[in-house]
């Protein structure tokens, strides 16, 4: 199997997505839409969360995570 795939997509898609991309080669161009996402929906879901929980909620948050990783060593 070699290094690289085809992926069909509609012809207005490929054309759009050509104009976004620019210089960049396919890889390079899907691997950055893809982090984008990724970061944007991380963000989004913090985001979310923060409206649900008070300062108080937060703030026990922290310390359980400063905790929990407290309790790890290094052997």
């Amino acid at each position: 199997m070699g290094r690289y795939a085809t992926i069909s997509v509609l012809r207005e898609v490929k054309e759009l997505l050509e104009k976004e991309k620019g210089s960049q080669d396919w890889s390079e161009f899907l691997l950055r839409l893809y982090r984008e996402a990724r970061t944007l929906r991380a963000r989004t879901a913090f985001e979310e969360l923060r409206q649900l929980l008070s300062e108080e909620d937060l703030e026990g948050v922290i310390k359980s995570s400063k905790e929990f990783r407290g309790g790890f060593r290094l052997r």
